[in-house]
C-alpha cells in the first residue's frame, strides 16, 4: 500500500507498505485524506525527536475496515475522524476528563508497519499518510458520512487544538477581547474559536500581510501586519489601549511569548500553542503578572476527542464552523514532496494529501 515514510534523512512516497491486523482494542482504518501539519515536518527537521523509520501523519480521516476484539463504539463502513490521543480512559487524568494529560497518550510508538521486513513506527499513534492504519479504537471518533474527507481529516489536530484553546483551556466569554499572534493553521482556528465563542474584538497579528483574507474570513476584526520594522503593540494599544483578555500564541517563537504576556490586559491571560524547539526558555518581566495576568500552557485544545471532534463536526454541518475554507489545496499522496515544499514555502493555510485513486 501507498505512504509517506521518513527513515531519518529525508521523507519520502512508498507504494510497498504493510500494516497489521487490529488486535484487541484497535481498530483498521482505510484513510481517505490526511492534513499536512507542521508536526510532521518537525519530525523531519528534528525539532520532535522520533525513532525512525516512521510512517508520518497525525491529522486524518477514514472509513473503519475492520475492529479487534472488545471494540464496540464504531463498526466496519462507519466514517471517522482520528485523534492522536491513545489515552487509556483508566488514569486519573483520564477519569477528571482530562485525556489530553494521559500519560499513556505520550510517546511509547508502536510498530504496526512493516516494510521490506523491516518493521516502521507509528507516529503520533496515528499515522495517516498511509493507505490503512491501525489505531486504538478511543482514537477513531464516528463523524457523519456527509462530512467530505478533507474537512473532516483536520477535525484531529488544527481545529482541535486551535478552537479547543479557545473553549475549553481559555475559556473566552462572549465580548472578552482576543489577540492571535500567527495565523497558520492552528491560529486560523483560534479566530474561529473566539468568533464560535462571541469574543470582540478578535485581533490577528502576523508577518504576513497576505494572510488578512484569511484570518478575516475566519473570524479577526482587525489584522495586524507584524512584518520588520512595525510596532506591534502600538498598533494593538490603538484597538485595545487596556491590553487584552486572551493572548493566543501560535508560532512556537520565544520572543512571541514575551510580546503576548505585554500584549495583555489586566487579568488577560496568555495561552501558549506553538511549539519552540525543545530546551527553549522565555522570558519577561515578573512583574507584570502582578497584575493578575496568567500565562497557560495547552496540550491538543486540552481536548476530549471523542466529545469535542463529534461536536466540531455538528458545528460544520450548522455552518458554524468552517472547514473547506481551510483547505488550500488536495494533493495526491503521490505528490507528497510538493505539498510539503508548498508547506515549507508558506503557500497554502493547509494541504491535503488523499488516497483517492
Amino acid at each position: 500500500m501507498r505512504g509517506v515514510i521518513f527513515d531519518g534523512e529525508r521523507p519520502r512516497f512508498v507504494d510497498d507498505l504493510e500494516v497489521r491486523d487490529p488486535g484487541p482494542g484497535e481498530v483498521l482504518v482505510a484513510v481517505s485524506a490526511a492534513g499536512l501539519c507542521h508536526s510532521d515536518l518537525a519530525v523531519v527537521d528534528g525539532t520532535i525527536p522520533h525513532p525512525v523509520p516512521v510512517v508520518l501523519g497525525h491529522e486524518g480521516a477514514g472509513v473503519v475496515e475492520a475492529v479487534g476484539p472488545g471494540v464496540v463504539h464504531v463498526s466496519p463502513g462507519d466514517h471517522v475522524a482520528l485523534s492522536t490521543l491513545a489515552s487509556c480512559g483508566a488514569c486519573a487524568d483520564c477519569d477528571r476528563g482530562r485525556p489530553a494529560m494521559c500519560r499513556a497518550a505520550f510517546g511509547r510508538p508502536g510498530r504496526p508497519f512493516r516494510r521490506n521486513e523491516e518493521k516502521l513506527f507509528h507516529f503520533a499513534a496515528t499515522s495517516v499518510f498511509a493507505e490503512r492504519t491501525v489505531v486504538k479504537a478511543v482514537q477513531a471518533v464516528r463523524i457523519p458520512a456527509d462530512v467530505p474527507p478533507a474537512p473532516a481529516a483536520l477535525l484531529g489536530c488544527g481545529v482541535l487544538t486551535g478552537v479547543g484553546a479557545v473553549l475549553n483551556r481559555a475559556r473566552v466569554g462572549q465580548g472578552e477581547s482576543v489577540i492571535v499572534i500567527g495565523a497558520g493553521g492552528v491560529g486560523l482556528n483560534v479566530l474561529q474559536g473566539a468568533r464560535i465563542a462571541g469574543a470582540a474584538p478578535i485581533v490577528a497579528v502576523d508577518a504576513n500581510p497576505a494572510k488578512e483574507k484569511a484570518a478575516r474570513l475566519l473570524g479577526a476584526t482587525h489584522f495586524v501586519d507584524a512584518s520588520a520594522g512595525r510596532d506591534v503593540l502600538a498598533v494593538v494599544r490603538e484597538v485595545l489601549p487596556a491590553g487584552a483578555d486572551h493572548a493566543f500564541e501560535c508560532v512556537g517563537d520565544v520572543r512571541l511569548v514575551r510580546q503576548a504576556v505585554n500584549l495583555l490586559g489586566r487579568h488577560g491571560q496568555a495561552v501558549l500553542l506553538g511549539v519552540p524547539p525543545i530546551g527553549a526558555e522565555a522570558s519577561f518581566p515578573v512583574s507584570s503578572l502582578y497584575l493578575d495576568k496568567s500565562i497557560l500552557g495547552c496540550r491538543y485544545g486540552s481536548s476530549r476527542p471523542q466529545h469535542d471532534i463529534a461536536l466540531y463536526a455538528r458545528l460544520y454541518r450548522e455552518g458554524r464552523l468552517m472547514l473547506d475554507e481551510l483547505v488550500s489545496r488536495i494533493y495526491p499522496v503521490e505528490e507528497f514532496a510538493q505539498a510539503m515544499d508548498d508547506m515549507n514555502n508558506r503557500t497554502v493555510a493547509r494541504g491535503v494529501l488523499s488516497f483517492d485513486r
